[in-house]
């Protein structure tokens, strides 16, 4: 059976040299669940992402969950650069998080690698997020 390594071989340059393959097989290389933290204050709040979900707290209603659904990153931007959740189940619930230089939650003189924005209906609010 020396018939399938050529086909292996053939089909490792097909994928190397076929844009939408490579694509594809960059999509599913990124689609592991990269854990987050997030933390906003004045309101405070949080949100904790991990592989059972996106965990949503503020002191007056501790943990709303939602389903883990894989972020969308910015068109021809680095994967790690925007990350954009949608909250399933909320009306226009969306948290962005964006690399930068440093973000400062103005509490703590913990300084984050990633600002974040979260939009909940009409709401927006604003905070910090590193990866846990």
């Amino acid at each position: 059976m020396k018939i399938f390594p050529f086909y292996a071989v053939l089909l490792g340059l097909y994928s190397a040299t076929n844009p939408v393959v490579a694509q594809n097989s960059t999509l599913v290389a990124q689609s592991r669940v990269e854990e987050f933290i997030v933390r906003g204050n004045e309101p405070f709040w949080s949100i904790t992402i991990g592989r059972r979900g996106i965990i949503y707290s503020t002191p007056e209603s501790p943990n709303r969950r939602y389903p883990y659904s894989a972020p969308i990153s910015a068109a021809g931007r680095p994967p790690d650069l925007v990350r954009v959740y949608r909250l399933n189940g909320q009306p226009s619930g969306l948290l962005v998080i964006k690399k930068v230089d440093s973000c400062s939650d103005t509490m703590s003189d913990i300084v984050y690698p990633y600002s974040a924005t979260l939009i909940l209906g009409n709401r927006v609010l604003d905070g910090c997020a590193q990866k846990r």
